[in-house]
């Protein structure tokens, strides 16, 4: 009767822990490919596992180095295209 019961309780246990583990991988494999791209996110915990490219040390600009700075594509204006006025 009692090799029974551990048996269940540790059916149990093992079962607890591979769905913790499954959780915790899904929430890390969710992390790195979207949720670490959200900056609010990033600041409730505490900027951890924040990525490198986003980071700057600190101190004046002319230490930073220019590869570290943000590449960003220079914007275009937006020109409103209008049709002509049907002849009548």
């Amino acid at each position: 009767m009692w090799q029974s019961v551990g048996l269940t309780v540790l059916v149990i246990v093992a079962t607890l822990v591979c769905v913790l583990l499954f959780m915790l991988f899904g929430w890390y494999v969710v992390w790195q490919l979207f949720l670490s791209k959200f900056k609010f996110l990033r600041e409730l915990l505490g900027e951890a596992g924040t990525p490198q490219a986003e980071t700057q040390p600190p101190g004046p600009p002319t230490e930073r180095s220019s590869a570290a700075a943000p590449r960003s594509r220079p914007r275009s204006t937006r020109q409103r295209i209008t049709s002509p006025e049907p002849a009548t």
